[in-house]
C-alpha cells in the first residue's frame, strides 16, 4: 500500500462500519478507470476488487520481448487511449507493448464484398491499439495506487450488500456491503463495475435482458508465416466472424512482427469441434478459415472459449446506485466495442457526478445519475442493435441478403464520405 493510501485509508473496528462517499465493486479496466476518475472529485473512493494479484507493469516490461501474451486483449480506440493519457496510464502501456493498427481489412468470407480502412485516410497514425488486458489492469492499478483520495482493497469479495445503513458516525450513507474479510463499509454511492454476472446489479434488483447469440468465441494467440502489416482482420462467415489482430513484440524488427491474437466465433455445434482439434489440426484449420492472407499459421498457444450473450440492464441506475461496463451491457466482439463502452461509461458517469458537486447537488442522488443513463443508454442500445445486425445479415445464405451485404460492403469500400463516418465511429470519435 503506498503512503498515500495509507494515510487516507479507511478505519476499521469490530464495532462500526466504515464510511466511504463511493464504493466501486470490481477491480478490471472499467473498474480502475472509473475510480481514477472519481478520485479526482475530492470525495472519498473505496474499490473492493475480488482479484489478489495485479503484475506491475516492470514485470511485464521483463517479459515484453517473449511471446507470453494475455489471451485476453482489447482493440482500444482512440476515444480510450485519450482516456488513459488523461488518467495517466498511457505511457506505462506504451513504454511495455500496445500494438497500433494502420489498417482494418473486412470481408464477406461468402461473397465479394469487402472494405479496407485507412488511418492514413483521416491523416492519423493509428486506428487504435491492441492492448492485453493485464496490461491496462496494471498501469491503471500503479495509477489509482497513487490518488489521494482511493482506496484499493484487493482480494477481497462483497458477501452482502444492504440498503438504508446508518453509520454510528451519523454520516448518511444508503448502501452497506459485508466484505469477505469480515468488515463493513457504508457508502453514498455503490458502482457496480464487476462484470456481466454483476453481485452488485443482482442484489440491488436492477432486472437484465440476456439472449444467446448461439456462438461461442475461441481465442488464442497465434504466430503466422508473414508479418500481420499492422492490420485488423476480420473475415464474416455464416458460421460466425473471424478476427486476426495483431500483437507486438518487443525489440523485434517491424517487418517480422508475426504475433496475433485471435477471436473466432462459431455457431455452437462448429465450436464444439473446432475444440476437439489437435494443435497439429487446429492450425491449417485456422489458416484456411483465415484464407492464408497471412500464410500458414506455425504456431498457437492454449485455446479458450466462453458462449456469447448480450446482456443489457433495463435501468442502469437508481438512487445510490449506477452500473458502468459489463455489469451493465455486454455484446458480440466482432466490433471490439465491448471495453470502449465501458470506458465511455467510466467517462460520462465522472463528468456527471463532477458536474452535480460543482451544482451542490446530491451526487447521489437517482435525478443525477439518470443524466448518466441517458446519456449513455442510447449509445451502447445503438452499438448492440448494430453487433446484432452484422451478426443476423452475415449469418445468413439467403440470396437477397447475400447480395445486399456484398453490395453495400463494395458501395461503402467506394464512398469515402460514408468509409470516413464508419472510421471515425469506429475510434470513438
Amino acid at each position: 500500500m503506498t503512503s498515500n493510501q495509507e494515510a487516507n485509508k479507511v478505519e476499521h473496528s469490530a464495532n462500526a462500519a466504515a464510511v466511504a462517499d463511493i464504493v466501486i465493486v470490481g477491480g478490471g479496466p472499467v473498474g480502475l478507470a472509473t475510480a481514477c476518475l472519481l478520485s479526482e472529485t475530492g470525495l472519498k473512493v473505496v474499490l473492493v476488487n475480488a482479484e489478489q494479484e495485479v503484475l506491475t507493469t516492470a514485470e511485464l516490461k521483463e517479459i515484453s520481448g517473449k511471446p507470453d501474451f494475455d489471451t485476453r486483449v482489447s482493440a482500444l480506440t482512440v476515444a480510450s487511449e485519450n482516456l488513459f493519457e488523461n488518467i495517466g496510464a498511457w505511457e506505462a502501456v506504451s513504454a511495455v507493448r500496445a500494438c497500433p493498427y494502420q489498417n482494418m481489412e473486412v470481408w464477406d468470407g461468402e461473397g465479394t464484398g469487402s472494405i479496407h480502412f485507412a488511418a492514413a485516410d483521416l491523416h492519423a497514425d493509428t486506428l487504435g491499439h491492441i492492448v492485453e488486458n493485464r496490461l491496462m489492469i496494471s498501469a491503471l492499478f500503479e495509477q489509482a495506487s497513487t490518488k489521494p483520495n482511493l482506496e484499493l482493497l484487493q482480494g477481497i469479495s462483497v458477501k452482502e450488500i444492504t440498503v438504508n445503513e446508518q453509520p454510528k458516525n451519523q454520516i448518511f450513507s444508503q448502501i452497506g456491503l459485508e466484505l469477505s474479510n469480515g468488515h463493513r463499509i457504508c457508502a453514498r454511492l455503490l458502482i457496480g463495475a464487476d462484470g456481466a454476472n454483476s453481485l452488485v446489479r443482482e442484489q440491488m434488483g436492477l432486472s437484465l435482458r440476456k439472449w444467446d447469440y448461439g456462438h461461442q468465441a475461441i481465442v488464442t494467440t497465434v504466430m503466422t508465416e508473414y508479418h500481420h502489416q499492422y492490420t485488423a482482420w476480420q473475415r464474416f462467415m455464416h458460421s460466425g466472424p473471424l478476427a486476426f489482430l495483431p500483437l507486438h513484440l518487443a525489440g523485434t524488427d517491424k517487418s517480422k512482427q508475426c504475433y496475433s491474437s485471435i477471436v473466432w466465433s462459431c455457431v455452437t455445434e462448429k465450436a464444439e469441434g473446432i475444440k476437439a482439434l489437435s494443435d497439429s489440426e487446429f492450425m491449417p484449420a485456422l489458416g484456411e478459415a483465415f484464407e492464408f492472407k497471412l500464410g500458414k499459421v506455425l504456431e498457437c498457444g492454449p485455446r479458450f472459449s466462453f458462449p456469447l450473450y448480450q446482456r443489457h440492464a433495463i435501468e442502469y441506475v437508481q438512487d445510490h446506485v449506477a452500473l458502468v461496463g459489463d455489469a451493465a451491457h455486454t455484446i458480440h466482439p466482432l466490433a471490439g466495442q465491448g471495453v470502449n463502452l465501458g470506458f465511455s461509461d467510466a467517462k460520462v458517469l465522472s463528468e456527471v457526478i463532477t458536474e452535480a458537486i460543482e451544482s451542490g447537488e446530491d451526487f447521489a442522488s437517482h435525478r443525477v445519475l439518470s443524466r448518466y443513463q441517458r446519456r449513455r443508454k442510447g449509445q451502447n442500445l445503438g452499438m448492440m442493435g448494430a453487433m446484432e445486425g452484422f451478426k443476423r445479415l452475415f449469418g445468413t445464405d439467403e440470396l437477397a441478403l447475400t447480395w445486399l451485404r456484398n453490395t453495400g460492403l463494395n458501395l461503402a469500400d467506394h464512398t469515402p464520405l460514408i468509409k470516413k463516418q464508419l472510421m471515425r465511429k469506429a475510434m470513438g470519435l
